[in-house]
């Protein structure tokens, strides 16, 4: 069957679901807490009852160790689910507001109603994590959900295909997998929300997309996080936190460090922790250690392999790594030093286990650093000193900041996530995920009263009535 006759048979399916969930998204809007809670238990008991299935679906992707896999995909699913299923009825409340002097006589409320079918398009270098987590933030905010899971983890993407058609009718939640030209047929339907994680470069894509539609957006996007090591900074104990969150999913992770900004002073001490940290994690051969993943597929190899070779023949010094393996899609955990800002690896976001360390002369120098970029998703501050911890804050702007470590702060269920213009748009997490997902309607009631008093005609009375309010409001 050629290519086009398989897009108009899927096509036909999308239209199908699309008009489906459509047709049912008062019926869901109209679900009570309890409904919902149970939708969401349903989510975490299938999880946990298929942790063994997940971990094998990751591993056949890209060589991820179960525990990795239950710390990056599942913990934070769980973790989020739970938070819901605490918070949920409080959140689904009316939200009564405070009467201002001028609007004597009534009383207004917030109430939060589903935005209706919300599209999720899901990245590949945490499947099940990224699909999940919005999934039940949609659902907890009663929702209907059509999810796109990235074909690049077609083993994953198989799994939350069957996951949902177990615990949902295609009515309410349905998957389809496919490629890109999938992801554009789905971008056509006039959705009410649009949920994407991934690059900057596509979110512009699903953001043009949805302007068609008038469609509302999360983007989730990424860029080059820095993380700052001032000269007070604990060195070693840094070091240990940053070989985590730069080479946990192979440096896979959109709020991995992308690069290091290290007061000259202590570049050398760093540089040499960073080594001790590397080995101590994944040996002296990583490719050999069953707790290193691998690139998700050749083209992206190809890709970081490209940013590596050529920032070497531009003068930038290897300090550990380097080790590469088309076949197996296999790149060393990599420091470089002496990089400059001309060199691809410091103009593209890198997304893989390769990590350039540059050297700061003073704070103004790293703050300059950071500002000729876009603002990125994260943003790392490493410092034992306030007054360095404080200039580094007011003088910056990032989706989110993490102070004396890395990318912890995904996890926290009490903080938004998110970034801000080129690293994203809109915030997840929490109550914030439930808002996003949210309309947040504005009610008002005339209680008692009238503002007849100053209908026309503008009587001088009435002017000076209106004159009154403007001074004394």
């Amino acid at each position: 069957m050629n290519t086009e006759i398989i897009n108009t048979e899927i096509e036909k399916d999308i239209i199908h679901v699309f008009k489906a969930q459509k047709s049912n998204t008062q019926n869901i809007a109209n679900t009570d807490v309890q409904i919902r809670k149970g939708k969401l238990r349903k989510i975490l008991a299938w999880t946990i009852a298929h942790e063994v299935e997940i971990g094998k679906a990751l591993f056949d992707d890209f060589k991820k160790n179960p525990s990795e896999t239950n710390l990056g995909e599942i913990l934070g699913v769980v973790g989020e689910i739970k938070h819901l299923l605490k918070h949920l009825k409080s959140w689904m409340k009316p939200q009564y507001v405070s009467t201002p002097i001028s609007m004597i006589g009534t009383s207004a409320h917030v109430r939060f109603e589903p935005k209706g079918v919300c599209l999720i398009i899901s990245p590949w270098n945490y499947p099940f994590n990224l699909s999940i987590k919005p999934l039940v933030q949609a659902i907890a905010a009663g929702n209907t959900v059509i999810l796109k899971p990235s074909e690049l983890t077609p083993n994953t993407s198989t799994l939350l295909k069957k996951m949902i058609s177990e615990l949902f009718e295609e009515n309410e939640v349905a998957v389809f997998e496919g490629d890109a030209n999938v992801s554009q047929i789905l971008l056509n339907q006039p959705f009410n929300h649009i949920f994407f994680t991934g690059s900057p470069a596509i979110g512009k894509i699903v953001m043009s997309a949805a302007a068609k539609n008038l469609t509302s957006v999360t983007l989730e996007l990424g860029g080059k996080s820095p993380c700052i090591v001032d000269k007070t900074a604990n060195i070693q104990k840094v070091a240990e936190k940053i070989a985590w969150g730069k080479f946990i999913n192979n440096g896979q992770t959109c709020i991995a460090p992308d690069y290091v900004l290290v007061h000259k002073s202590v570049e050398n001490e760093l540089t040499e922790a960073l080594k001790s940290a590397i080995v101590a994690m994944y040996g002296t051969n990583a490719k050999e250690s069953a707790d290193y993943c691998r690139i998700v597929n050749n083209r992206h190899f190809n890709r970081l392999n490209g940013l590596l070779q050529e920032a070497i023949e531009n003068g930038a010094k290897v300090e550990i790594g380097g080790q590469t393996d088309s076949f197996e899609n296999y790149i060393a955990p990599t420091l470089l030093s002496e990089v400059e800002d001309s060199m691809k690896i410091m103009e593209e976001e890198i997304f893989g286990p390769i990590l350039p360390i540059v050297s700061f002369s003073t704070n103004e120098e790293a703050i300059a650093h950071i500002k000729s970029r876009e603002k990125p998703l994260a943003m790392y501050i490493n410092s034992s000193k306030e007054s360095n911890i404080k200039f580094f804050m007011d003088n910056t702007s990032a989706g989110g900041t993490v102070i004396n470590d890395c990318v912890i702060h995904y996890g926290h269920t009490e903080i938004p996530f998110g970034g801000v213009n080129n690293s994203g748009i809109g915030k997840s997490g929490g109550i914030w995920g439930f808002t996003e997902f949210s309309n947040q309607r504005g009610v008002m009631r005339q209680k008692f009263g009238t503002f007849k008093m100053i209908y026309p005609p503008y009587t001088p009375f009435v002017a000076k009535l209106i004159k009154f309010f403007i001074k004394y409001i």
